[in-house]
């Protein structure tokens, strides 16, 4: 990532035109054999050295998002990760915080109730076992948190094949991924994807080249 960033810049972007989102993964989610700290270091310093690796790595001198990869397991200790979290935006090193892997909307309204800086991002799996986190979303469009969503594709595939779907893809002469980001992006959700397809990469740009109304919006609404 961080050689793309540095080829991005060279062909003329500009830092400002990127948003560099990272993650603090806990000891428990990481890799034993790629731990990007020293894992009997305090908390708060594995969060620095974290910290540190990532912008090493992706070779800038700070973040636009650091996101806690899932609440710890107790709630002290996820606000105690927090208020290091905190730290890095005082020290205009992170633009934003946020967190990931939340689906029970009290933690999420305990995080924002006690921190001093705020989630501005919340991150999770997009699929129906978390009934497509409409509880979540709904604190998130209430407190102006941005929802990201992940697996929005590879957890969906009942979603992309239903007729639906297909009627909207052929009406609008798109894909069935298309029809399901762009509908994502109109009610307020920010779907990330990857790919190493520049077709696909091209696709996922161009669903801002149009538009569903409002009772397609309405026809997606009822399969979620």
């Amino acid at each position: 990532m961080g050689a793309g960033v540095a080829a991005g810049l060279k062909l003329g972007l500009t830092r400002a035109d990127l948003y560099l989102q990272t993650k603090f993964t806990s000891l428990s989610g990481q890799d034993p054999n790629r731990i990007p700290y020293d894992p009997k270091a305090s908390l708060a310093e594995q969060i620095s050295q974290s910290v540190a690796a990532s912008l090493e790595n992706l070779q800038t001198d700070h973040l636009d998002c650091l996101l806690l990869h899932s609440p710890m397991p107790t709630m002290a200790q996820t606000q105690s990760a927090w208020r290091v979290f905190e730290s890095f935006v005082d020290s205009k090193t992170i633009r934003q915080l946020g967190i990931s892997n939340c689906y029970d909307r009290a933690d999420l309204e305990r995080v924002y109730e006690t921190a001093r800086i705020k989630p501005a991002v919340v991150q999770n799996r997009f699929y129906a076992e978390t009934n497509y986190d409409r509880d979540i979303r709904d604190f998130c469009s209430q407190h102006q948190i941005i929802y990201q969503s992940f697996w929005t594709l590879s957890a969906n595939p009942h979603l992309l094949a239903h007729p639906t779907m297909i009627d909207l893809a052929t009406t609008h002469h798109r894909t069935a991924p298309q029809i399901l980001f762009r509908y994502l992006t109109q009610v307020g959700v920010v779907p990330l994807t990857g790919t190493k397809s520049e077709t696909h990469m091209r696709e996922d740009l161009a669903i801002f080249d149009f538009e569903l109304a409002n009772e397609e919006i309405g026809a997606i609404d009822a399969l979620l």
